[in-house]
């Protein structure tokens, strides 16, 4: 079994910087893409960034030139830093990996982080 373990969450007053940080935990061969999703209260769940196993990324336009997404395929982490904070960031975060083979070769779809809660004070 593999699951995603987030760290880093926090309070931090707007225009901080806060860096989350997620690790794949199992017995893995290899991740697909990965990504950072949040949800605000009262909201859907969005994508925030995500990156492919090369290194390609895509952002949602609200956090393109604050916000950087990258990953150290070696240790199976996706990280998210996170600058020039504002309210409206406030959420919890998410982890997510698309795809997740094992060395068994089993492949997990779709996996999830528990979530960890960022909140950005005025």
């Amino acid at each position: 079994q593999v699951q995603l373990v987030e760290s880093g969450g926090g309070l931090v007053q707007a225009g901080g910087s806060l860096r989350l940080s997620c690790a794949a935990v199992g017995s893995i061969f290899s991740i697909n893409a990965m990504g950072w999703y949040r949800q605000a209260p009262g909201k859907q769940r969005e994508l925030v960034a995500t990156i492919t196993y090369r290194g390609s990324t895509n952002y949602t336009d609200s956090v393109k030139g604050r916000f950087t997404i990258s990953r150290d395929n070696a240790k199976n982490t996706v990280d998210l830093q996170m600058n020039s904070l504002k309210p409206e960031d406030t959420a919890v975060y998410y982890c997510n990996a698309d795809r997740i083979t094992t060395l068994q070769s089993y492949r997990y779809l779709d996996i999830w982080g528990q979530g960890t809660l960022v909140t950005v004070s005025s």
